[in-house]
């Protein structure tokens, strides 16, 4: 008889029966994670997040650019470093991973990804992680072929790779296609209607392009395992001129249903419910900062316990603080990521 020999999780009126809505029963790990493993993190600004409580874990956490020596931690943040495995700056679509990967490879740098502003240059593909810019173009040629090769090093090490998808819309170069993380203009370089084209992927092209970076990765690391979430953090802004709340479900449903479709087909493949964690009915908005975009520290904690309560023996359950967030007793404090994406608000005419 269909459903007779279903678990308990498989059924809503069983899930609200229970306090805390079976949570612990929304991931059940394809793969097991064993201490030591080298993983590495990468995606939308949420991703911060994990990359930190990987770090309290019993997992290596690969860190490909590491800080200077002495550098305080809030300079370090503040030029891209320990945000992610690498300083790559937030990776929001799978098309920009896709290039990010691509580039890495082949040691490509692209002349369209270069900005100025105030007579300095910045690189386009990761414009935030020198906020005040380089003083010339072979500077900041410079700076992006070792960190390409550093970022190349690391592909062919990881065993794991975490990736949190985050947009579908992004911005791109007509004559080259090259992607930008943030619109041209927002943080430097300036908009030019002719040269720049508003991208905004359907099902079709985000899991083409992720089946091409997979690719390319696999080519390098056969053995490579990956897991996939979705970023519950909503859009800033939306360049389809449509309701921010009508575009940021269709964006999050693409998203949502390509890890799905990825990890359903691969057996090396997983998806964690960060996103359903967050923004499921029977949670959300308790995990949301008043601004409802922003997630609370209580929130972080919680997807993180999850996911360490179903991978056993990588972390102490007891251990707090696994959000690492500022202290936030009323849950209103604000998010403490770094995401060029909140730049957007700038531009609102309220």
């Amino acid at each position: 008889m269909p459903y007779h020999d279903l678990p308990k999780h498989a059924f809503w009126s069983a899930c609200r029966r229970d306090a805390q809505f079976r949570i612990n029963d929304l991931y059940a790990p394809k793969f097991a994670l064993t201490p030591g493993l080298r993983v590495a993190t990468i995606g939308s600004c949420f991703a911060q997040h994990i990359g930190r409580a990987m770090r309290q874990s019993r997992l290596t956490y690969i860190e490909a650019e590491p800080a200077p020596d002495r550098m305080p931690a809030e300079i370090a943040q503040k030029f891209g470093y320990g945000l992610f495995s690498g300083r790559y700056g937030n990776v929001y679509t799978t098309r920009q991973l896709h290039q990010l990967v691509d580039d890495a490879l082949n040691a490509r740098l692209r002349p369209a990804a270069i900005w100025t502003k105030d007579g300095r240059y910045y690189d386009a593909l990761r414009p935030n992680v020198e906020p005040e810019g380089l003083g010339s173009v072979d500077e900041v040629k410079a700076h992006r072929a070792d960190h390409l090769a550093r970022i190349r090093a690391m592909f062919g090490q990881m065993d794991v790779l975490i990736f949190t998808l985050g947009l579908t819309e992004t911005w791109a170069d007509r004559a080259t296609g090259t992607i930008f993380p943030s619109a041209p203009g927002v943080i430097a370089g300036s908009y030019d209607p002719a040269r720049h084209a508003f991208v905004n992927m359907g099902f079709a092209d985000v899991i083409e392009d992720l089946h091409a970076a997979i690719g390319l990765l696999r080519g390098i690391n056969p053995a490579l395992k990956i897991l996939l979430t979705v970023s519950p953090v909503p859009l800033a802004a939306t360049a389809t001129g449509t309701h921010a709340l009508r575009a940021n479900t269709y964006s999050k449903s693409v998203l949502r249903a390509v890890a799905e479709e990825i990890a359903r087909t691969d057996p090396a493949i997983d998806y964690f419910p960060s996103y359903e964690i967050i923004t499921g009915l029977p949670f959300a908005p308790r995990f949301y900062n008043p601004d409802l975009r922003t997630v609370t520290a209580d929130g972080v904690d919680t997807v993180m316990r999850v996911f360490f309560a179903n991978q056993p023996g990588l972390l102490d359950l007891d251990a707090p603080d696994l959000a690492a967030a500022v202290d936030d007793p009323d849950g209103s404090a604000t998010d403490d990521v770094v995401c060029e994406e909140q730049l957007l608000d700038a531009f609102s005419r309220l």
